[in-house]
């Protein structure tokens, strides 16, 4: 593929993994209110992703096969995506959401590090791109300041953001799965995950149906399988790879900005000029990105 090309598609593929990834509030709010336990939730929606995924790559007729030497990577890249879930919704329990939501997206900050310590440099446009979404992220999510701060939950969603920071550049730069297809990365990660949730809910004790009574709530498991979580991981791994882990996390403010709007069109949330504001200097900050990369930005 011509390098422009690449370049393109990849940056869309970056756009509809945060996109996708910010429709969690679509599907799992409802199911938060049924009172569904977050294992069994996390449970069905890595299990039916992966079901259609792997009925997806019958059709076009792919090899799940994989040598010893790949499985263990493939195995760690989906502990370290269950692992940001599991932080994640962990850390809703110390701190407010908002908070948890401008911890995290420190990963971008991470990726940069990372890559840097592997002495590939950023250009100065995607550190300048990283501080102004960063920036935008505190107008849209920071707590009041009257918010108590619990030392457990912020360390948990820095723990978040760190496990999807190794997830992205392991993608990026492992040659150990260089030639492993995007599909076959994700199928790998989401059996992973459904079988780490399984065992820690069978560790919790209860039905894994607990709370799961009419037709919308597996209604909704199924979106969460698709949108957020089959999409959102196809299309990261796809952008991972062809515009590098740096910029694909820069790209992952569309989900904080998916979300938002969600809340503020379908639920009725207040939308502040400080949060538009926040919006605003997000989404100039992703197209100064990719109108100006900067000279040799491929795969940073």
């Amino acid at each position: 593929m011509h390098i422009e090309k690449r370049r393109l598609v990849g940056y869309i593929a970056g756009i509809l993994a945060g996109v996708s990834y910010g429709t969690n509030p679509l599907f799992g709010k409802a199911l938060i209110e049924s009172d569904v336990p977050i294992m069994v939730m996390l449970f069905f929606r890595y299990l039916f992703a992966a079901l259609l995924l792997a009925f997806w790559m019958v059709l076009r007729k792919e090899s799940f096969r994989t040598s010893v030497h790949e499985i263990g990577l493939l195995v760690l890249l989906g502990l370290l995506f269950s692992g940001s879930s599991i932080t994640l919704f962990c850390s809703y329990k110390y701190i407010p959401s908002g908070l948890a939501t401008t911890l995290i997206y420190l990963y971008p900050v991470f990726v940069a590090l990372i890559m840097v310590i592997l002495r590939i440099y950023p250009s100065w446009q995607t550190w300048l791109s990283i501080i102004a979404t960063f920036g935008g992220i505190l107008l849209l999510s920071a707590p009041s300041g009257d918010v108590q701060i619990r030392i457990p939950g912020v360390l948990l969603a820095i723990g978040s953001g760190l496990c999807y920071s190794f997830y992205l550049v392991i993608i990026n730069r492992s040659k150990r799965i260089r030639r492993v297809s995007e599909h076959t990365i994700t199928l790998y990660s989401l059996v992973t995950g459904t079988l780490l949730f399984a065992v820690i809910r069978s560790f919790q004790g209860g039905s894994m149906l607990e709370g799961i009574d009419t037709s919308a709530d597996w209604g909704n498991l199924i979106g969460l399988a698709i949108v957020p979580t089959m999409i959102s991981m196809l299309t990261l791994a796809m952008s991972s790879r062809y515009i590098g882990p740096t910029k694909t996390a820069v790209l992952g403010v569309f989900e904080p900005l998916t979300a938002i709007l969600i809340g503020t069109i379908l639920f009725g949330e207040a939308l502040t000029a400080k949060m538009a504001g926040g919006i605003a200097i997000c989404v100039a900050a992703v197209i100064f990105m990719i109108l100006k990369p900067g000279k040799n930005s491929q795969n940073q």
